[in-house]
């Protein structure tokens, strides 16, 4: 007949790796939170605001990876990019003025486009991840709207179209390539209405894990 001490030693050991078990499994499920909710469909989502804890990182420090936009001489970057782009163009050999400019107007747009719109997060590690789930284009001015950099980024693409129009030579084909990547990709993004909206698009970008 076991003894009264080894039955409460065998219920204490019982109890202690009940316990032990039960703590792994709970610290084994890691909930992961996700800033999406659905809209209409799983194509589109929009992007909610941050928690207490991700706005207060936010405010810590500046965001490096955007406050660059509205320093001096972030204006005449772009200027002298789709100029440098230009002058490329031009020293391909067979390549005509229109096609040239065609293809400056295509590269920068689609290029402004991957870096504003599609990358999101920032390079630098200073703020714990606050700004993961907003694009650069949503990070400028701390998502403040019709500041002067963003109205310059939304009026420059329109620019250098109506530019690029005043040497196609009356081409409907150029026209309508040049228009709708510009309106596409230069103008659309940009707009109050897609601010922290999110469109899956087949092959180009992942999808969305929305909760």
């Amino acid at each position: 007949m076991p003894s009264l001490v080894n039955v409460v030693s065998a219920q204490q050991s019982y109890e202690l790796n009940h316990s032990s078990s039960t703590t792994n499994d709970s610290t084994d499920i890691i909930p992961i939170k996700d800033h999406r909710r659905r809209r209409s469909s799983s194509i589109i989502s929009q992007v909610e605001q941050e928690s207490l804890e991700d706005d207060t990182d936010q405010r810590m420090l500046p965001n490096m990876n955007a406050t660059w936009v509205d320093q001096r001489g972030a204006w005449v970057i772009h200027l002298v990019l789709i100029l440098m782009l230009k002058l490329f163009y031009n020293l391909m050999p067979g390549i005509t003025n229109d096609i040239a400019w065609t293809l400056t107007n295509l590269t920068y747009v689609i290029g402004s486009y991957v870096m504003f719109h599609m990358i999101k997060g920032t390079p630098f590690e200073f703020n714990g991840g606050a700004y993961d789930n907003l694009t650069m284009w949503e990070q400028i001015d701390n998502e403040t709207l019709y500041t002067p950099s963003r109205k310059f980024l939304i009026l420059l693409p329109i620019g250098l179209f109506l530019i690029v129009t005043q040497f196609l030579k009356n081409d409907l084909k150029l026209f309508a390539i040049n228009f709708i990547i510009s309106f596409c990709l230069g103008i659309v993004p940009k707009l109050p209405l897609l601010h922290r909206i999110r469109i899956y698009v087949p092959f180009i970008t992942n999808p969305h894990q929305i909760s």
